[in-house]
């Protein structure tokens, strides 16, 4: 016997609706121009002049312009989707870093170059939460899980084409160029996507939206906010330190081939496209969120294990658990429409996208404890990873624990109240 009763089946030209579509589009357009400089960063600072250590240090310097970009547009573009609507940050946002990715590909200087990843970061941080968004409201509440699972399958093979893009191209700047066409292309599908209604008739009341600082002033509030967060560290520790650092891992665990950081990248993005579908339908199929995304985090935890545990010994096995770890995050779609689910209409955009962006950001934290603890002797890199993943899933597993179930739950109300300033 099941533990949830069997949902009915899915009206799927509802799901696949424009809204939906446009969404995954645009995650897809999002995923590629994020990872452009990650993939390119090498190439195009060595025909800016740069030799080989600079490139490392420029091309950090770089990333951490972007990363910054991300963090303050996750607040700025979370606050105007519920002040002004989330079709303002749909059409804003992709606008901003579109027209910054074509600016990189006419780059001269490492400093123009920084600053154009600040501008695109900016923009690139307000796709996929007001997508989110969006979509979590103007689909019916048992199709939500679905269609926030196709926006991310879709999005996430985002990151495929930007790898196969580079490879085909051999061009940097026609990477960037490319990239942006295919934003500033995508704004002519956007014309005929409707505001949420949801949204509409918040608008006529007089009840307080986008206030970024009533996170912080109620406890409730603020810890449902802070455990949204915390079941997806998981997500960007894979990511941002056990596929991107590949080398560095492959190297310690004796590995004769030599492990290629884009190709760890690449697999776990294609696993992590699979796991967000896959986790939208067991979502939908066990009616609970936290069901599904508990079951992704175990799943990811014992590849994670296996991974840092020094036991594989072939570049074959290490890309492959590389996907199997990226399958087990596939839940991107799914804590985000927790998170679309946890807040009210007028707070929803804000803390949707600001939430998806400071998770993104959290290797700024991760990436410099495993720096860290890696030169402790008794530790070293597998050790350093082994550390630095136990705190990121014990989190995890508290904040899921501590999150109430929002499978199904009606999203027309309000957080507190208060009159629009």
């Amino acid at each position: 016997m099941l533990p949830y009763p069997t949902p009915a089946r899915p009206d799927w030209r509802t799901v696949l609706s424009l809204p939906v579509l446009v969404a995954a589009l645009g995650y897809f357009v999002d995923v590629y121009d994020l990872l452009i400089f990650n993939i390119v960063r090498v190439p195009s600072l060595t025909e800016l002049g740069l030799d080989e250590k600079a490139v490392s240090l420029v091309g950090g310097r770089i990333l951490n312009f972007q990363q910054a970009g991300l963090l303050l547009g996750g607040i700025l573009w979370g606050i105007l989707g519920d002040k002004k609507g989330r079709l303002s940050v749909l059409f804003g946002s992709i606008i901003t870093y579109s027209l910054a990715n074509i600016a990189c590909g006419f780059v001269g200087s490492a400093d123009a170059y920084a600053w154009l990843r600040f501008v695109a970061g900016l923009g690139l941080a307000g796709e996929l939460g007001a997508g989110i968004t969006l979509v979590s409201e103007v689909l019916p509440k048992h199709l939500r899980g679905y269609g926030t699972s196709v926006v991310a399958s879709v999005g996430l093979l985002g990151a495929v084409a930007a790898f196969l893009t580079v490879n085909t191209s051999g061009n940097w700047r026609l990477t960037y160029f490319i990239g942006g066409g295919l934003g500033l292309a995508l704004l002519l599908l956007r014309i005929g996507v409707l505001e949420s209604g949801m949204y509409k008739q918040l608008r006529e009341t007089t009840v307080r939206r986008g206030n970024f600082g009533a996170f912080f002033t109620n406890s409730d509030r603020f810890l449902r906010y802070l455990r949204c967060m915390g079941i997806a560290l998981p997500t960007y520790f894979v990511i941002g330190l056990l596929a991107t650092f590949g080398n560095e891992f492959g190297k310690a665990m004796g590995i004769q081939e030599a492990i290629l950081p884009g190709k760890c990248v690449m697999y776990t993005y294609i696993g992590t496209a699979a796991g967000d579908l896959f986790s939208g339908l067991f979502s939908q199929w066990l009616r609970s969120r936290r069901g599904a995304i508990g079951w992704m985090l175990a799943f990811t935890a014992l590849f994670v294990a296996l991974f840092l545990s020094g036991l594989i010994d072939s570049a074959t096995t290490f890309y492959i658990v590389c996907g199997c770890m990226g399958f087990g995050i596939g839940y991107i779609a799914m804590f985000l429409t927790v998170t679309a689910e946890s807040f009210g209409t007028n707070l929803r955009a804000t803390a949707t996208t600001s939430v998806a962006n400071n998770v993104r950001a959290t290797t700024l934290l991760t990436i410099p404890l495993f720096q860290s603890l890696k030169n402790v002797p008794a530790l070293g890199v597998l050790g350093a990873g082994a550390t630095v993943a136990l705190l990121c899933f014990t989190l995890a597993a508290w904040s899921l624990s501590a999150l109430g179930e929002t499978y199904g739950k009606e999203l027309d109300y309000s957080e507190g109240a208060g009159s629009v300033q």
